[in-house]
């Protein structure tokens, strides 16, 4: 026979273990919001890979108007974000930078996306468009062509 204070404890278990679940499908709804913004905005998402296969990060890149922005996503407390000249040379580490943000990926994806748009349009400088490179997984990289 089960005594109350077991009863007490297997309810008390029970909405612990259905709080968690909401509080982690609420997670989950605002980073598929966060990144939904992102994507509407025309950033394009890359997967770099370590040589064992293994995701290093989740990139994000949006070529526009004379400016490359990057956000990273290593978890979702270490988030960085960086605008750049559209003529730099590695994306991933680059030399110049016209605004940089770290911090949690709500904070700094806000800030990005507050950043207002740039529209001047740079001669074209490459037969396929405007765009960039990005490192891709094992030495590969990929052509991401500008948003807008």
């Amino acid at each position: 026979m089960t005594s109350p204070s077991d009863v007490d404890t297997a309810v008390r278990s029970a909405v612990d273990t259905t709080v968690d679940l909401a509080a982690e499908q609420a997670e989950a709804a605002a980073v598929e919001d966060l990144l939904g913004r992102l994507i509407a905005r025309g950033f394009k998402f890359v997967h770099p890979r370590d040589a064992e296969g293994e995701l290093i990060a989740i990139v994000g890149v949006r070529v526009h108007g004379t400016v490359v922005d990057v956000v990273r996503f290593d978890s979702e407390d270490e988030v960085s974000a960086m605008r750049m000249p559209a003529d730099e040379a590695d994306i991933l580490a680059p030399r110049t930078l016209q605004w940089r943000r770290d911090g949690d990926m709500h904070e700094v994806v806000d800030a990005l996306l507050d950043l207002p748009d740039v529209s001047e349009t740079p001669p074209q400088r490459r037969a396929g468009g405007r765009g960039c490179w990005v490192g891709g997984n094992r030495g590969q990289s990929v052509w991401l062509r500008a948003s807008a």
